[in-house]
């Protein structure tokens, strides 16, 4: 029987963009033949997860898990909805947040690596579609609170100091409704800031107006936009007239951080008009 060299299997793996341990396989059962082992893989299914791994994965679910003062999220992504309410899928990405809990691995690739990218590559056999694995995070604080909407696409989980889970839940209940960008006014990006003035400055009913006039009403704007985003200055979604802040002080806690995610954020989707394309097709 012919060895197996790393270097035939990298020149596999570049070839068919397959996992390690599946080119090595395939090459040792064509006795180190990377043509016979290509034609093999392609005789059966083993290509099909290459086949799909330039495709959009932008569904998904996210997963979030708390234990004592550690906090872990991770997004588990596929192409469509349906396949995000797949048992498989949704078995898997209890799977994957598990060992994110239990490693405390924020490197996608490290994370990833061995088990559960030999598990991820038969899933992606089993329901046809690419599956991707992201964003990893880890959070530690005194007081943890985490809640995930039904829809399982949206999340935060809120770090405080003082109070308790559940009022931490709340408030992460209300930073997945409310999507504040930050806790309090003044952590608030000034490049944010200066872009708020450009967009205030150009609005119509600035027009005309004293330089002194548009610094006035500018000043109330950016006040106002600033209090509809941190996190503290938003009435409670549960209770409007408390703040956030309000709720928190009564319940003897501070809120420090929170993280809030939903699926497919920063991802480009391709919109494909099929129409188009089959037309292309046939004319070419």
């Amino acid at each position: 029987m012919a060895s197996v060299s790393a270097a035939m299997v990298k020149e596999l793996r570049e070839r068919t963009g397959l996992g390690m341990m599946e080119c090595k396989k395939a090459l040792t059962a064509a006795e180190g033949d990377i043509e016979k082992a290509i034609e093999d893989l392609r005789k059966n299914s083993g290509l099909k997860a290459a086949k799909k791994a330039d495709r959009t994965a932008a569904e998904g679910k996210l997963r979030i898990q708390i234990d004592g003062g550690t906090a872990v999220v991770v997004e588990v992504n596929s192409e469509t909805d349906f396949a995000a309410g797949d048992t498989n899928f949704n078995a898997f990405a209890d799977k994957v947040v598990a060992k994110l809990a239990a490693t405390k691995e924020a490197d996608v690739a490290a994370l990833m690596a061995g088990e559960l990218e030999e598990a991820r590559e038969a899933l992606v056999q089993k329901i046809g579609e690419n599956i991707t694995v992201r964003r990893p995070a880890i959070l530690e604080g005194e007081t943890l609170g985490a809640y995930v909407h039904s829809n399982g696409k949206v999340g935060c989980v809120v770090v405080m100091t003082g109070a308790n889970e559940d009022v931490a839940k709340d408030i992460a209940m209300h930073v997945t409704a409310s999507s504040p960008r930050v806790v309090r006014a003044e952590d608030m990006p000034a490049e944010v800031v200066e872009k708020e003035k450009e967009i205030i400055k150009a609005q119509p009913d600035m027009a005309g107006k004293p330089e002194e006039i548009v610094e006035k009403m500018m000043v109330g704007r950016i006040n106002k936009f600033l209090k509809e985003n941190s996190l503290l200055d938003q009435p409670f979604v549960k209770n409007p007239d408390q703040t956030v802040a309000q709720l928190a002080k009564a319940a003897g806690g501070e809120v420090v951080s929170f993280l809030r995610m939903e699926v497919g954020e920063g991802i480009e989707v391709e919109h494909v008009d099929f129409a188009a394309e089959v037309a292309a097709q046939l004319k070419g």
